[in-house]
């Protein structure tokens, strides 16, 4: 699933390189002749909202349509000033998605300016308020495909690993969850500290909610979207993947972890703070552990079976189609 080469033998540049010059020489351009004003600017400024308000929604086909019978992924991504690393994520991500959701939290750079310029048929959700937890809540919210996939934006999530998550969805997972300590994944990012931290939560929770866990922190997930009725997020910040994998596996869906790996961010630095948001981990653990198993998370399961094995019947017939391909 590797990217076509030809450009590549062309120019030297992958498509990443590519995307970013294009970016620069069209900004250039504008401004060139006098078209000051910000893309985005045209959209209100973001507030936060009663409801999750899309200002942009392009369903257009990127490059053409899924296999016949191939579940529609949706690909959900938060964005925070992240203008510089967006053309590198764009340019990784495989072919015929159904839609590419970005959930803005308040961008001050061209976040959205790039993501119209790269990606004009992605959809673009102005997020309610602040918070990763909000934002990934916003994009479930607008997401109709079939399967959605959490994916960061600063390049450190490798997008031609989509393609592996949905195979095991296929196969009959519900819940695909990265794993840095897979065989076949790994980080150069994470630092010894967020490390440790990590194997104290992730032993804990595996603990407390007998689940079998080997990285409780890494956001790169994709599920069926029957499992949003077991994940029901509210929570705002970066303890959102833990309170995803507490109720998933409370809810006894059937959980499988995909081994991936975890790059460098690209430009600029991370959002997260990591006494601070182990803090809001911990107290998202023990809350879960405190709070009963809830009636309607027990009758989302008989619900929800109908809905997957329809969802299943359906993709079936596909079984030997080619899975998604990377760009």
């Amino acid at each position: 699933m590797e990217a076509t080469k030809g450009h590549q033998a062309m120019s030297g540049m992958d498509e990443s390189q590519l995307a970013a010059r294009e970016l620069a020489v069209r900004t250039q351009h504008l401004r060139h002749v006098g078209e000051q004003e910000s893309i985005a600017s045209e959209a209100p400024e973001p507030q936060p909202r009663t409801r999750t308000p899309i200002v942009d929604a392009g369903h257009r086909s990127h490059k053409g349509g899924a296999p016949a019978g191939w579940p529609q992924v949706s690909v959900i991504i938060p964005t925070l000033n992240e203008a510089q690393n967006l053309p590198h994520v764009f340019a990784k991500l495989p072919r015929d998605l159904h839609e590419v959701i970005v959930v803005d939290g308040f961008s001050t750079d061209d976040t959205l300016d790039v993501v119209r310029l790269l990606r004009p048929d992605a959809k673009i959700v102005l997020q309610q308020n602040r918070g990763k937890g909000d934002a990934l809540r916003c994009g479930f919210e607008a997401a109709t495909g079939d399967i959605l996939v959490m994916l960061d934006a600063d390049g450190s999530a490798d997008p031609s690993e989509i393609p592996a998550f949905v195979e095991t969805l296929v196969a009959g997972a519900d819940f695909a969850k990265g794993s840095r300590f897979r065989e076949g994944g790994g980080s150069s990012d994470i630092t010894p500290l967020r490390r440790t931290g990590n194997r104290a939560l992730n032993g804990l929770v595996n603990f407390l909610f007998r689940t079998s866990y080997s990285d409780l922190c890494y956001g790169y997930n994709a599920f069926w979207r029957h499992c949003l009725g077991a994940m029901k997020v509210d929570c705002t910040g970066f303890e959102v993947e833990t309170l995803i994998n507490i109720r998933v596996a409370r809810a006894g869906l059937d959980i499988r972890e995909v081994p991936s790996f975890e790059s460098d961010r690209i430009y600029g630095q991370s959002n997260l703070r990591t006494f601070r948001d182990g803090g809001r981990v911990l107290r998202t653990i023990v809350r879960e552990r405190l709070r009963r198993a809830s009636a309607d998370v027990k009758a989302y399961q008989h619900s929800s079976e109908d809905v997957h094995h329809h969802v299943m019947d359906a993709v079936a017939d596909s079984m030997e189609a080619a899975p998604v391909e990377a760009s």
